[in-house]
């Protein structure tokens, strides 16, 4: 006979609080997290011929195209920076953020096939993306970190300050708010198929209501309050206020992020625990 006694080492509930989230669970499968993250860095690039070398020319081509588009056609307002650390600031940091949300978004879909068959905390997933983009962040932020000190050394033009100390705070920010976004737009794909569509759209647009080629300064009066509405804002202007030494950063502005942000994470999974339930039935 069973003993009474027997300590069991995981129990799985049918029933959990829409508001609770077990992180001591999520931390005892940490070694999956981890496995998941250099699964999906190998499978993405075996198959390329110049593999993480990618993570360079992506952002190097994108800055060249918008320093000739933007900078020289354009002619948009740099707030006195030089153009190529002024658009791959913007670009890198704007890089981590679109491909964590595209990919966030159809969380459910993409691994409905794992989900089917394995128990593990269903938020691994998010976290798990979230983290695989730090990895080609932390590329594309050395090549920038390289500029950076080409232009504060040898052109000396741009001034970076204390506020770099920032950073991990900020991208904080951003992957939380590309993760909350992401999972309220995944729960609901699970049912409308086409707002992934939608949102491939929707980020390209989005793009342009964030200051990612332009500075807040060089917006007419009447749409300014629209951009400085936006989340992403204030991490953007904090970012390169913080390495190139210029713009119309306040402090403000990330406190502003920082509540947005909570709030949306704090929906976010609200939403990604009352659809992880059943989403199954209609993936």
């Amino acid at each position: 006979m069973q003993s009474h006694n027997t300590t069991w080492t995981e129990e799985i509930k049918s029933e959990n609080s829409l508001w609770s989230v077990n992180y001591k669970e999520i931390w005892h499968y940490r070694d999956l997290l981890l496995m998941l993250v250099k699964r999906n860095f190998t499978n993405f690039y075996k198959q390329t011929i110049l593999g993480p070398i990618w993570f360079f020319i992506q952002p190097i081509l994108t800055t060249f195209i918008y320093v000739i588009l933007f900078g020289q056609v354009a002619k948009l307002s740099t707030d006195g920076i030089p153009h190529m650390p002024f658009y791959l600031a913007g670009i890198t940091i704007w890089n981590y953020f679109s491909e964590c949300l595209s990919k966030n978004a159809t969380v459910f879909k993409d691994n409905s096939g794992v989900f089917g068959k394995v128990y593990f905390p269903r938020l691994i997933m998010p976290l798990t993306i979230v983290v695989s983009g730090l990895m080609r962040f932390a590329v594309q932020f050395a090549l920038f970190i390289a500029v950076v000190i080409y232009y504060t050394f040898v052109e000396k033009s741009i001034h970076p300050n204390l506020w770099i100390l920032m950073t991990p705070f900020l991208m904080l920010l951003m992957a939380g708010f590309a993760m909350g976004l992401g999972m309220i737009f995944s729960s609901l794909t699970t049912k409308y198929k086409d707002l992934v569509f939608l949102l491939t759209f929707g980020i390209q647009l989005f793009m342009y209501a964030t200051p990612v080629v332009y500075t807040v300064t060089s917006i007419p009066e009447k749409y300014k309050g629209f951009v400085e509405a936006n989340p992403l804002t204030g991490i953007f202007e904090c970012f390169r206020y913080a390495y190139l030494g210029s713009g119309s950063f306040e402090s403000s502005s990330l406190i502003h992020s920082t509540i947005i942000i909570s709030v949306l994470v704090f929906i976010g999974i609200l939403v990604f625990n009352k659809v992880e339930k059943s989403f199954m039935d209609t993936v």
